[in-house]
């Protein structure tokens, strides 16, 4: 049974967002604002954290800090929720490294489904489990990015992100279809989603940045150049 940590402190919006999560057979732990929310996810440790940005205590953005500064809550994947629809907070939470985001009013419907495509982006891979192309070595059992030797520290994201790039090694991958596959977003309105998620990923792999590539008109693509 996978367990979320729901951090919300409207308890209508609690209630509903855990209603519809325990409907499908996962177990809700409510925080009810943000000092809860940190103490809870660092003893419970849960399979995925969804995190209203609007907490009293500590607001969602101090609470995510934590969480990834935390060697136990680092690579559990969060969902933020934001009543605020000004894309400068959508792309704060990107940026800082959030898997995904809602704003308010919200579908629960559609978050309970971004909730499991998260979930379903952390589990551990079977099958093949090791891809080495070129400098670059992802290992899909332990969700670990090595890169000429080093760990490369990723979120499950990222990983799955990067995953699809370098498995397609020189093939444009569409805008739309990374959507798809990664995220699974049915259209391109959340295309500020990739992007954020590409940026942070050159960052994160340095010297190598220039392996993922822009094509214009289409999208990205990851080219063995390194």
């Amino acid at each position: 049974m996978y367990r979320i940590l729901i951090a919300e402190d409207e308890s209508d919006v609690r209630d509903l967002i855990t209603f519809n999560l325990e409907r499908e057979g996962m177990a809700a732990i409510p925080a009810k604002d943000g000092i809860e929310a940190v103490q809870l996810a660092c003893s419970e440790v849960p399979d995925l954290v969804v995190l209203d940005l609007m907490l009293p205590g500590q607001n969602g953005f101090a609470v995510f800090k934590e969480l990834r500064l935390d060697s136990r809550t680092k690579a559990v994947p969060v969902l933020m929720l934001t009543a605020k629809a000004q894309l400068d907070d959508v792309l704060a939470g990107l940026e800082l490294g959030a898997d995904d985001y809602l704003t308010k009013p919200f579908s629960p419907k559609e978050l309970v489904l971004r909730v499991k495509a998260l979930l379903r982006r952390s589990q551990v891979s079977v099958g093949n489990a090791v891809v080495k192309v070129g400098k670059f070595q992802l290992d899909k059992n332990t969700l670990h990015c090595f890169i000429n030797g080093e760990r490369v520290d990723l979120t499950p994201t990222e990983f799955k992100l990067l995953l699809l790039l370098v498995e397609r090694d020189g093939h444009p991958q569409e805008r739309a279809n990374l959507l798809r596959e990664v995220w699974g977003y049915r259209d391109t309105a959340n295309s500020r989603t990739l992007d954020t998620h590409v940026k942070r990923l050159r960052e994160k792999i340095g010297d190598f940045a220039n392996c993922i590539q822009t094509v214009r008109g289409v999208g990205y693509q990851f080219r063995n150049i390194a």
